[in-house]
């Protein structure tokens, strides 16, 4: 009887677990799992091996040590085409695994809440980077899975497959060393503001998404999120709702309309051409803003990129389609204006929800990074509020 492939899971983030480990059980998987996650799984009725059923040891330090060990490690790191792997993984009574699940402690979420330093350093993870870089690193043979979007598509492969591609091993294996990478650099990040005029920093961007072109057609380009979702409105969050894909002077100019309009509290709208306001005013209504704005300056706005603060209703979205735009980004559009902006099958409509949110519940930082050839210029976002008496 042949042995059954395994899958290790051991995540923080719970979506879409159980419906993913269901369809790997089908397609004859053994699960192994730790903590929480092995709860959740032997709660909706799914068989699971406790980490330390495999390794014949118990979690040690309050949890801290709980898959390193040389029965996990020596599974996920064995190459099946070594003879001398294969006859240690006999040797030492050691199964594969063929399908590695993690993700990592929340360390980032845990110092957004303002925990203290000793509650963030115990969520800094160890055995979960450890696992995931070694089923990287083996991506030959192993599949590793760090993001819960991934899961459909690789249950669906398995299942149409018996197993995953290499050409898909090797892509999971690159967005986990980015995973990885990225939360190293959290930490990284967190110790350095502990340290004033602490010199070292770093940045590193996930989920990239390459652009059809750059700035100019000749320029490649690509588009990355940066660590967590923040508390405040963001291009790089927002809900892409419908038109073409966005290009990279698109989300220039998306980000400048956005950072005009979160200035203000009012019903306000904001018409960014070529990075530059073509015009900017407050109304009573959307639309009474967005007329107001048009008419600043009516033949540089034709094409411009509209940012609005108030969730768009029909009659914003009949002014808005008075003029010929390339992108709109607003807080919601209610079902009438989205049939009435939908007649312009080019249009990008985004959606933020938190730029509908007062201003006060906004939770903003961070840095602000221009490149120089050769180097990076770092500083605090320019934050201050203007007042009359400026």
């Amino acid at each position: 009887m042949a042995t059954p492939r395994r899958a290790l899971l051991s995540v923080s983030d719970k979506t879409n677990l159980v419906p993913f480990a269901e369809r790997l059980v089908r397609a004859g998987f053994e699960l192994i799992s730790t903590g929480g996650t092995a709860r959740i799984l032997r709660d909706a009725g799914l068989p699971v091996l406790e980490a330390e059923e495999v390794t014949g040891s118990p979690e040690i330090l309050g949890g801290r040590v709980k898959t390193l060990h040389p029965k996990i490690h020596g599974g996920i790191l064995a190459r099946r085409d070594v003879d001398s792997d294969l006859e240690d993984l006999q040797k030492q009574g050691i199964h594969p695994i063929d399908l590695v699940v993690v993700n990592l402690y929340p360390f980032e979420a845990t110092v957004a809440k303002g925990e203290s330093f000793a509650a963030c350093i115990e969520q800094i993870d160890i055995g979960g980077p450890a696992m995931i870089r070694a089923s990287a690193k083996n991506a030959a043979f192993v599949g590793v899975v760090v993001d819960p979007a991934d899961y459909d598509r690789v249950a669906s492969e398995i299942e149409s497959s018996q197993g995953l591609s290499e050409t898909t091993r090797r892509e999971l294996a690159r967005k986990a060393f980015s995973h990885t990478a990225a939360y190293d650099l959290a930490i990284s990040s967190y110790l350095a503001e502990q340290e004033e005029g602490a010199p070292n920093f770093a940045v590193l961007g996930h989920s990239g998404k390459v652009l059809r072109y750059g700035e100019n057609p000749h320029q490649t380009a690509a588009f990355y999120r940066a660590g967590e979702r923040p508390e405040e409105p963001s291009i790089a969050w927002a809900e892409v709702l419908g038109g073409k894909a966005l290009s990279y002077n698109n989300l220039l100019d998306l980000e400048a309309a956005l950072a005009a309009v979160k200035e203000f509290d009012d019903c306000a709208a904001v018409i960014i051409k070529h990075n530059n306001p073509c015009g900017v005013a407050v109304g009573r209504t959307p639309a009474e803003a967005f007329d107001r704005a048009r008419e600043v300056d009516p033949v540089s706005a034709f094409g411009g990129i509209v940012a609005l603060n108030r969730p768009v209703d029909a009659e914003a979205a009949r002014a808005l389609t008075s003029l010929f735009l390339e992108c709109i980004i607003a807080p919601s559009y209610d079902e009438e204006a989205r049939e009435i902006l939908g007649e312009k099958k080019n249009l990008r409509l985004l959606a933020d929800p938190l730029l509908g949110r007062p201003r006060s519940e906004w939770k903003r930082g961070g840095k602000e990074i221009r490149s120089l050839v050769g180097g990076l210029l770092v500083q605090d976002r320019d934050l201050g509020e203007v007042t009359e008496a400026d």
